[in-house]
């Protein structure tokens, strides 16, 4: 008899500013199979990057992460998520400043919905002298994918200024922090 193969992978969709540098973070993370980077969140269909940069698209600049829950759990991927950015400043992260760069979760499933609320409220209590979290949660609505020049942009332009500036400190800051958490590569 032979058993079927069940599909096990599930979908998170987060929004932590640009997301070149979020699609490279949750590119290391073990049980990850795919990061895409897309739009989500607003009212413009099928939005184009100049527009959504533009900032009147109401959309956020996020990746849509597909994961097996049984190498990574949700819980891990929000602490990389919150770990990775600063999710106590408005429609802000470092230069990139518009409602696009928003500190966002769209959630896919109930569970979700309650495992992000519960984290948001562990992070607030541990930081009773800190500024709170001013992370949106949401449903997802609709995922627009981004351009295809988008995809594995920090791979493909090592040497921009933006990925060493802004990348690469984020990915160090992550391989440090999150070893745990990290794909291991077979020699």
């Amino acid at each position: 008899m032979v058993k079927e193969k069940r599909d096990v992978s599930e979908i998170a969709v987060f929004g932590g500013g640009c997301f070149w540098c979020t699609e490279a973070v949750f590119k290391m993370l073990r049980g990850v199979s795919s990061v895409l980077p897309g739009y989500a969140g607003g009212t413009t269909k099928n939005p184009t990057y100049e527009e959504v940069s533009g900032g009147g698209t109401g959309h956020a600049e996020v990746v849509r992460i597909t994961y097996n829950p049984q190498l990574t759990t949700y819980k891990d991927l929000l602490t990389v998520f919150f770990g990775s950015h600063d999710p106590t400043t408005q429609n802000r992260q470092g230069n990139d400043v518009g409602t696009q760069y928003r500190s966002v979760i769209f959630y896919t499933t109930p569970e979700q919905k309650k495992t992000a609320e519960d984290f948001i409220k562990e992070i607030n209590i541990s930081n009773k002298h800190g500024a709170s979290v001013v992370t949106e949660l949401v449903p997802l609505d609709v995922f627009y994918e981004a351009e295809n020049y988008h995809r594995d942009y920090f791979a493909a332009h090592p040497g921009n200024p933006y990925c060493e500036v802004v990348i690469n400190p984020k990915l160090e800051k992550v391989q440090k922090q999150f070893v745990e958490l990290l794909e291991t590569k077979a020699d």
